[in-house]
C-alpha cells in the first residue's frame, strides 16, 4: 500500500526520481497516523488535514485512488465533494457512507522540500439486517420443526428466537436456529427472530400453524315440549376447522329436511327442530371431521310433559291438604269425631271449588 501511495504521489506532484519520498514508517515527523474513525452506514464522513506554510501541492487519497488534488476532483463518485481548501485546512466529505468506503485514507501535502502525509483508517458500522428467514409453516402435530434466521451487519449481529404470540418465555433460542421437536398444538403461534448489534435491532416474524384432528365436547341432552322449538348444539376443536355431520341412528340428517335446519359456524354446529313431534325424540350423533381424523358425541332429545288442568288441580289440592295438616296437627286427622276434623273437610272442599272456578277463567 505504501508503495502505491508513493507512486501516486510521484505522479501527482511530478516529483523527480531522486527526490526522497518517505513512507509512513520512515519519519514520524513527516508521516502522521490519526486515530481510527468509526462511522455508521448512511452517514456523512468529513476528512480534514492541516496545510501549513510553503505548501505547493495537496491531495486526498483512498488507498491508491486519488479523490481530490487541490481543487481538482479526480474521483468519479458523486458522493465525494470538496468542503474547504485554504492555507490552514483541506477538507472533503463523502455522503451516504457505505461498507465499500471502509479503509485507509491519506492526506498528502507537498512542501518546498518533501511531502508529508496524514493517514486515518475509516471503520464503517452497518446495522443488522435479516437476509434469510424461514417462511410461514403449516405442520401436523407431532412433527419436528426447525426455524432458521440469518442476518448481516457490522459488528456481527447477535441472533435470537422467541415465541411472541402467545408469549412463552420457555420457548426461545440464542442462536440462528430454533428447534421444536414433536410439536404440539399449544406451540402454534407467531415466532420472532431478533438480530441486534451496537447500531440497531432488526426483527421479523414467522407464523407456525399446527394441524390436529378434531376433539368434540360432551353433548348436553335437551328436553323440549311437544310442538315447541328444540336446538341441539355441537362444538369441536380442530385445525383445520372441522366439517360437521348429524345422524339419527344410521341415517344422516340434512338441512331443510322434515322441518330441520343445520347451521355451521366455525367450531360450532346447531341442529334446530322448528316444531318437535313425537318422532323427533331420540338419540342424535354429531360427527366432526377434518383431514387428520374425526370425533363424535351423542345428544338425546327427550320430551318434557306440560302439566294439564286436572294434574295441576290435584297438585294444588295435595299441597293445600299438607299445609292444613301441618297447621292443625296430626290429632285433627286421627280423631274423626272432633271439631277439628269438621273444620278440615269443609275447608278442603271450599278450596277445591275455588280452584275449579279459577281454572275456568
Amino acid at each position: 500500500t505504501n508503495a502505491c501511495v508513493v507512486m501516486s504521489l510521484r505522479l501527482l506532484f511530478l516529483l523527480p526520481a531522486g527526490l526522497p519520498v518517505r513512507s509512513q514508517g520512515e519519519s514520524q515527523s513527516d508521516n502522521k497516523q490519526m486515530d481510527n474513525i468509526t462511522i455508521r452506514q448512511g452517514e456523512t464522513l468529513f476528512l480534514s488535514c492541516s496545510q501549513g506554510d510553503f505548501v505547493t501541492h495537496t491531495a486526498w487519497l483512498n488507498r491508491s485512488s486519488i479523490l481530490y488534488a487541490g481543487e481538482d476532483k479526480w474521483s468519479v463518485d458523486s458522493r465525494v465533494s470538496l468542503v474547504t481548501l485554504n492555507q490552514d485546512e483541506f477538507t472533503i466529505k463523502i455522503e451516504d457512507v457505505d461498507l465499500a468506503d471502509e479503509g485507509q485514507y491519506i492526506c498528502a501535502v507537498q512542501t518546498s522540500s518533501r511531502p508529508r502525509t496524514t493517514s486515518v483508517h475509516i471503520i464503517v458500522q452497518v446495522p443488522p439486517k435479516i437476509v434469510n428467514l424461514s417462511k410461514d409453516l403449516v405442520v401436523n402435530e407431532g412433527s419436528n420443526v426447525t426455524l432458521m434466521c440469518l442476518a448481516n451487519g457490522k459488528p456481527e449481529p447477535a441472533i435470537g428466537w422467541r415465541m411472541l404470540s402467545p408469549s412463552d418465555d420457555s420457548l426461545s433460542s440464542d442462536s440462528e436456529v430454533l428447534e421444536i421437536p414433536f410439536i404440539s398444538r399449544y406451540r402454534a403461534g407467531v415466532y420472532e427472530c431478533t438480530a441486534s448489534n451496537d447500531i440497531a435491532v432488526d426483527t421479523q416474524t414467522v407464523e407456525l400453524t399446527v394441524n390436529y384432528p378434531p376433539s368434540v365436547s360432551d353433548g348436553r341432552d335437551v328436553g323440549v315440549t311437544l310442538g315447541q322449538r328444540g336446538v341441539l348444539q355441537c362444538e369441536a376443536d380442530a385445525v383445520p376447522e372441522a366439517d360437521f355431520e348429524w345422524y339419527r341412528d344410521d341415517r344422516r340428517i340434512f338441512s331443510d329436511f322434515d322441518g330441520i335446519e343445520i347451521e355451521d359456524a366455525g367450531a360450532f354446529s346447531k341442529l334446530t327442530f322448528f316444531n318437535v313431534s313425537e318422532a323427533d325424540y331420540g338419540n342424535y350423533t354429531c360427527i366432526a371431521i377434518n383431514k387428520l381424523g374425526s370425533a363424535n358425541t351423542s345428544i338425546i332429545l327427550y320430551e318434557i310433559i306440560e302439566p294439564t288442568s286436572s294434574t295441576l288441580l290435584q297438585e294444588l289440592f295435595c299441597l293445600t291438604r299438607a299445609n292444613l295438616f301441618n297447621a292443625l296437627g296430626p290429632g285433627a286427622v286421627q280423631d274423626g269425631n272432633s271439631g277439628t276434623s269438621t273444620v278440615f273437610t269443609p275447608t278442603c272442599l271450599l278450596l277445591v271449588v275455588l280452584l275449579q272456578l279459577l281454572l275456568k277463567f
